[in-house]
């Protein structure tokens, strides 16, 4: 419903449409509400020659029905519960994992099958021959079957250990449980707050920092209830009430709502968020280098940020997804006296290359994206 693979994404349709009644006479004969020259759509219609379907015979109950679902899967929530999501990756890599190793066990015990049949066929044509054999060796004493066992311990034991050190500290699905319920959905997606609006020190520094409980007050002086948004919910599908919530945003703040003139910000108390987005110690990442420089969207490394009531790490953030975002990352080589980056004026070669033909495009890796020293001290 969200990604749109064969078509528009459904996700949030009632939204995007100004009348409830022209979507319902749209789902059911979108060629006649074309014709009769309603403004949105005609301008839908300009976006794929492939017409819809007509359902003429639809009811309005029918497409209610239909859309609530379409609403119930778009955020998660089905039957008043939230649907559980797994990472993106880990539930099937895990499936796969299964998979292929109960196949190895499966050939491993036919193949000893076949090596068990041979020998004893082996042994009746020795017998019927008159050829002596000498008394066989049991298998766990037999040195080609123990160095065999050994030789597949190895790879298979290699396999995991390498797969689990590799994994090691990445914390893809990360979703801790904060001091303030805060849904981003709400306030990055739903209301459109900027993200530097919170995250103001992304677009000059090296972090993106904390916004200070002065920041939150700015909105939650004046919004003092959660009333007009989507029901929320927890990662164990419980509902939050987001009144309480901003209740607790006025502890912190040391904020008495039916007393807002006398508010003291200089008695503020921080909020011990937790962390979720986590780098080595010897790693350096540059907010404003990547934002700013860049023009990298925090959706990038963060996931669909505004579409998340709680936030957890979307991307594995290893080395080796960092590397190949540099090596697929176009950079913007455009550049004059007044506009563009200046910096990129140094790379003399690379803008000779690109006018006379030999290159249409650099990328961070053509500029020392990468190079160790660039991301480890």
């Amino acid at each position: 419903m969200k990604t749109g693979s064969t078509g528009p994404a459904l996700g949030g349709v009632e939204d995007r449409w100004p009348d409830k009644q022209k979507l319902h006479e749209w789902i059911r004969n979108n060629k006649a509400l074309i014709a009769s020259g309603y403004p949105y759509a005609v301008e839908i219609s300009k976006y794929s020659p492939t017409a819809m379907d007509l359902f003429t015979n639809i009811t309005d109950p029918e497409i209610d029905a239909i859309l609530k679902y379409i609403n119930d899967v778009n955020t998660g929530v089905i039957g008043g519960k939230k649907t559980e999501k797994d990472s993106e990756n880990g539930k099937e890599s895990n499936q796969n994992a299964v998979i292929f190793g109960v196949i190895s066990l499966i050939l491993a015990l036919i193949a000893f099958i076949l090596m068990y049949v041979n020998s004893n066929l082996k042994k009746l044509s020795d017998d019927a021959e008159g050829i002596d054999r000498p008394e066989p060796v049991p298998f766990y004493r037999n040195k080609v079957y123990l160095a065999l066992f050994a030789i597949v311990l190895f790879i298979v034991g290699g396999f995991f250990v390498s797969k689990g050190m590799i994994g090691l500290n990445r914390q893809t699905g990360y979703a801790p449980k904060q001091p303030i319920y805060y849904s981003h959905k709400v306030h990055a997606g739903i209301n459109q707050i900027n993200c530097l609006y919170c995250h103001g020190n992304a677009w000059e520094s090296k972090t993106a920092a904390i916004p200070s409980v002065n920041v939150c007050m700015n909105c939650h002086k004046t919004i003092q209830t959660y009333s007009k948004g989507p029901k929320l919910y927890d990662n164990e599908g419980m509902e939050i009430n987001g009144t309480a919530e901003i209740a607790k945003l006025y502890e912190y703040a040391g904020f008495d709502p039916k007393k807002p003139d006398a508010w003291d910000p200089s008695k503020a108390k921080p909020i011990e968020w937790v962390k979720i987005h986590n780098l080595p110690d010897h790693v350096y990442f540059n907010h404003s280098q990547h934002i700013r420089v860049g023009n990298v969207q925090c959706q990038t490394c963060h996931g669909d940020i505004t579409g998340m009531d709680v936030v957890h790490q979307a991307s594995e953030l290893s080395m080796g997804w960092c590397v190949n975002c540099h090596r697929q990352t176009k950079v913007n080589f455009n550049y004059s006296d007044s506009t563009g980056n200046q910096f990129y004026s140094i790379y003399q070669k690379f803008h000779d290359d690109i006018k006379s033909g030999k290159m249409d495009s650099v990328s961070v890796k053509d500029i020392g994206g990468l190079e160790c020293q660039k991301c480890h001290y």
